[in-house]
């Protein structure tokens, strides 16, 4: 079994840069991406971005390209999510999912394992 944790959210200004980190442990082995997704009130969950493990590659959704950046740690499990220009309408919950696939595919069920999420909140 995998265990993923989320941690960062928080309520910001519009414009102010976050930092959300995504702790994997347990068979983490079976990962080979992660993805970010969101959910808002009203909305369905969407993709954000994802990463490879191994070579780091990266897909974006367009509603944050350029403005949202994954990396990962391999020492330590972690996946980071930097987000810098945030605006009132990136509020929402944000979930890290752990894949077996070798490839980022931006579909929900693609995703075997989910983070219990972290609220970050954009004011105006």
């Amino acid at each position: 079994q995998v265990q993923l944790l989320e941690s960062g959210g928080r309520l910001v200004q519009a414009g102010e840069p976050l930092r959300l980190s995504c702790a994997a442990s347990g068979r983490t082995f079976s990962i080979y991406t992660m993805g970010w997704f969101r959910h808002a009130p009203g909305k369905e969950r969407e993709f954000v971005g994802g990463i490879t493990w191994s070579g780091g590659f990266t897909v974006y959704a367009d509603s944050v390209k350029g403005r949202f950046t994954i990396s990962r740690d391999r020492a330590k499990s972690t996946v980071y999510l930097q987000m810098n220009s945030l605006k009132p309408e990136d509020t929402a919950v944000y979930y890290c999912a752990g894949s077996r696939r070798l490839d980022v595919t931006t579909t929900d069920r693609d995703y075997s394992y989910w983070g219990q999420g972290t609220q970050v909140t954009v004011s105006s």
